[in-house]
């Protein structure tokens, strides 16, 4: 029976040799700093790479999902179209009124509020310059719910109805300001034939998909106003506020019966939030997964470096490994010492590739203005992956070291 203190012993005699193998690894490592340099060089670009790539991905995602998110997931997004007929699309006369639309929107219990707009593309014009952006007929509900931020005068109110008073997006406003050198607010602006006073100068906005306009060069007028402005200006599209942990597939179909019954040539589209959410998060896995691969390719080409320079050691060395053999040397240990090399050069590289890779997504982040996030997995696995590469393409070189004649060996110049 083999007592405690044997195991002991034997534990520390492999500690030992183990540290023995890693003290003459780096040795042997040191010895020729070049090469040694330059396979270590290529496990850190493809370390690099993969967490740079994996991390620039979820950046990437998260910057976008921010865009859904300030707005909150309690939103859907409802656009009504002409249903193709015939197999051809066919445009109906008619369309929803405003009245209409709040009644849609309050068969549904579980709808807090409704921002329906329209949008026009008049021509524009402020101090006989023309000016690009879009005419949006919005309610006084539309800067509540889609968070447009008013930082001087004031907003569409629902007292305005016909009144030709609008507000400007940022982006607008700055134009106007370097056209006429005076601040527009009062001043009148063009839209066609007709005039609005600028009430309102809303802050800048971030675009984003769930609604179809962007506020930053758009001229803000009430809904009322903007179907007086043009016979194309239906309301085809409304923002809807729901209840927290509401049904969205029971408010569809609600909403879907409703405007049917006022138009039945039209289909409803809804978009929700939390979908979009969802479904960006499904994709930002399929992208981190693709970006990974591509990465790893580097780190495959790393690997073959490191087995390419193994195996020069191996030939340059071919006395010393016979003269380990000749002197009682088992050949488990000449692969332990040349696999060891091996490692010894992924884990330096593997973690030098990581801190490589976090400063390059830093300056993504930095570039593109991002919120710069610390990823806790494509670290880990762009060193783990470089390891498993480096033990992986180390084998064959100290396999073949350690299989060596000890007398061809040590006739070896």
């Amino acid at each position: 029976m083999r007592e405690k203190g044997g195991d002991v012993n034997d534990s520390e005699d492999m500690f030992l040799k183990l540290t023995a193998h890693i003290k003459e690894a780096l040795l042997n490592l040191s010895s020729s700093k070049l090469r040694s340099a330059l396979a270590l060089l290529g496990i850190l670009v493809g370390t690099a790479s993969v967490v740079a790539m994996v991390s620039g991905g979820q950046l990437a995602t998260n910057e976008a999902l921010k865009q859904f998110k300030t707005l909150g997931t309690d939103l859907l997004a409802v656009s009504i179209n002409d249903v193709p007929n015939d197999d051809q699309t066919s445009h109906s006369e008619e369309s929803l009124t405003l009245q209409q639309v709040m009644a849609v929107t309050q068969t549904e219990g579980q709808i807090r509020d409704v921002a329906p707009y329209t949008q026009l593309y008049n021509p524009i014009q402020y101090n006989g310059h023309t000016l690009n952006g879009a005419v949006l007929g919005v309610t006084e509900n539309f800067a509540k719910i889609v968070h447009v931020n008013v930082v001087r005068g004031r907003f569409i109110s629902s007292l305005d109805r016909y009144s030709p008073f609008c507000v400007v997006g940022h982006q607008l406003y700055e134009q106007m300001k370097a056209i006429s050198f005076v601040d527009p607010l009062g001043k009148q602006i063009q839209v066609g034939s007709d005039f609005f006073t600028i009430v309102g100068v809303a802050d800048a906005w971030p675009d984003n998909s769930f609604v179809y306009a962007n506020i930053d060069s758009a001229i803000l007028v009430p809904i009322l106003a903007s179907t007086a402005l043009s016979k194309y200006a239906e309301i085809n599209n409304f923002i809807v506020q729901l209840v927290p942990n509401a049904n969205i597939d029971m408010i569809t179909h609600h909403l879907q019966q409703a405007v049917q019954h006022y138009v039945p040539n039209k289909r409803l589209y809804v978009r929700s939030a939390k979908e979009l959410i969802t479904s960006m998060g499904k994709q930002s896995k399929i992208l981190t997964v693709f970006l990974g691969l591509i990465g790893s390719i580097s780190l495959i080409v790393g690997g073959i470096g490191v087995m390419n320079i193994m195996l020069v050691s191996v030939v340059e060395r071919r006395r010393e490994i016979g003269i380990r053999l000749a002197v009682g040397a088992r050949r488990v240990d000449i692969r332990s010492l040349f696999l060891i090399e091996a490692v010894m050069l992924s884990l330096v590289g593997g973690i030098s590739g990581v801190v490589v890779g976090i400063v390059i997504e830093y300056i993504i982040a930095f570039l593109w203005h991002w919120e710069f996030m610390w990823f806790f997995w494509p670290p880990v696995i762009g060193f783990s992956v470089s390891v498993a590469i480096g033990i992986f393409f180390g084998f064959y070189p100290a396999h073949q070291a350690s299989q060596l004649d000890p007398i061809e060996a040590l006739r070896s110049d």
